[in-house]
């Protein structure tokens, strides 16, 4: 049956205007992504076979071009469409981390930072550099390296955070094993920059390590 035989409040577009887009499940979600669905298959029935076969809205979402066209019914025109969704949903996270007080709106601050860096498949190394008032001047990639973690260099930091003329940072980076709890080696790079900002009149705030789904803050666990 085709979608447009549903009952009016059972068709996901309208289901979505009527109740909200939270109301609706991710194959009804993507549904509307689709817009069409193939002979003998509506959109909805569509979607969630996709969805199997990835195993989940996430995987579907990370898939690279090839991965993405290749079940019936994608192509490289809605993978453009996809990416293009994608890059406004971290712009618009951007944009409310970069009007907010960082340390009074933690929750965007978060939720900016997991966007940037859950599914890199390498680690990455960044700062949040802020003026006196807590506003961010500008998130800056400072280190990159292999899945097992990148080399860290508290001089190039203190330079950088002068060079922006930051009062204070937030720092974070991601785990691609996808557990966030921070190692030996985390917690001591961490001491390092401190002391090495702190000699500069530059706050750490806070560090963040990203995993599949989650965080760890330094500051909640007292470390900072």
């Amino acid at each position: 049956m085709a979608i447009s035989d549903w009952p009016e409040a059972e068709r996901p577009r309208e289901k979505l205007l009527i109740k909200g887009p939270a109301s609706l499940s991710d194959s009804e979600l993507l549904a509307i992504f689709l817009r069409t669905g193939v002979k003998g298959k509506s959109a909805v029935d569509l979607s969630r076979e996709l969805l199997s076969e990835f195993g989940g809205l996430r995987p579907l979402l990370t898939a690279s071009q090839a991965e993405f066209c290749r079940p019936l019914g994608l192509g490289s025109a809605k993978f453009a469409l996809l990416q293009a969704v994608l890059e406004m949903a971290r712009r618009h996270l951007a944009e409310e981390m970069y009007r907010a007080d960082a340390l009074n709106s933690p929750e965007h601050t978060r939720s900016y930072l997991q966007a940037q860096l859950r599914d890199r498949d390498y680690e990455v190394f960044v700062g949040l550099f802020m003026d006196n008032q807590n506003r961010v001047i500008r998130y800056q990639e400072l280190f990159t390296g292999t899945i097992d973690g990148a080399a860290v260099y508290p001089r190039e930091v203190v330079k950088q955070a002068l060079t922006l003329g930051a009062a204070a940072v937030i720092f974070a980076h991601n785990h691609p094993s996808g557990v966030a709890e921070p190692s030996q080696a985390d917690r001591a790079i961490t001491q390092k920059l401190q002391q090495a900002l702190n000699s500069v009149d530059i706050r750490v705030l806070d560090h963040l390590v990203i995993g599949d789904g989650y965080c760890v803050s330094f500051a909640e666990r007292g470390w900072i």
